[in-house]
């Protein structure tokens, strides 16, 4: 778990492995019924913290003048987070399933009771952000940012999604 500082507000993150009730998580999610809310992302999509704060901040620019994609903060994180302009599909991609067991867990503005009342809504068992780059499915990176070998000669998978995330609107 760590908190960082984006535009002047705190995005608390806390990554998950051997997640078991995805499921349920994203029920509470899709009906809008989750306590506190957060933003689920499919962790083996993460390379590295640094595309998610970019991401974040994406997000509360967004929120700042009031030009929201999504319906909440959160799933704009998860949005943001796509590269892609489509809203499902991002959500699909880059968000949990029923089946997802490695689960990054983003909260904007958490509070240190809702920071626990977080973690006991996951069952899985926290690891630190430093495992992210080992435990990313570079071959599915790649392929949903369609990032070429050429590309990772001069820069690293994490700047090429930071980039991706940076110019979507751009494109």
């Amino acid at each position: 778990m760590k908190t960082f500082e984006v535009a002047g507000n705190t995005l608390f993150l806390a990554l998950f492995v051997d997640v078991t009730n995805s499921k349920e998580l994203l029920e509470l999610m899709q009906a809008g019924t989750l306590e506190p809310e957060v933003a689920f992302l499919n962790a083996s999509l993460i390379p590295d913290v640094f595309p998610v704060l970019a991401a974040a901040y994406k997000t509360l620019v967004a929120k700042s003048r009031d030009s929201l994609t999504t319906r909440t903060l959160h799933s704009e994180l998860v949005f943001n987070y796509s590269g892609s302009k489509h809203i499902s599909e991002s959500l699909t991609r880059c968000g949990i399933s029923d089946s997802t067991s490695y689960v990054l867990v983003a909260r904007f503005g958490a509070l240190d009771d809702e920071t626990k009342v977080i973690k006991g809504l996951i069952k899985g068992t926290e690891i630190g952000l430093e495992e992210l780059e080992g435990r990313a499915d570079q071959a599915q990176i790649h392929k949903h940012y369609k990032i070429p070998a050429a590309e990772l000669g001069i820069s690293t998978v994490s700047d090429a999604i930071t980039c991706r995330i940076a110019a979507r609107d751009a494109l």
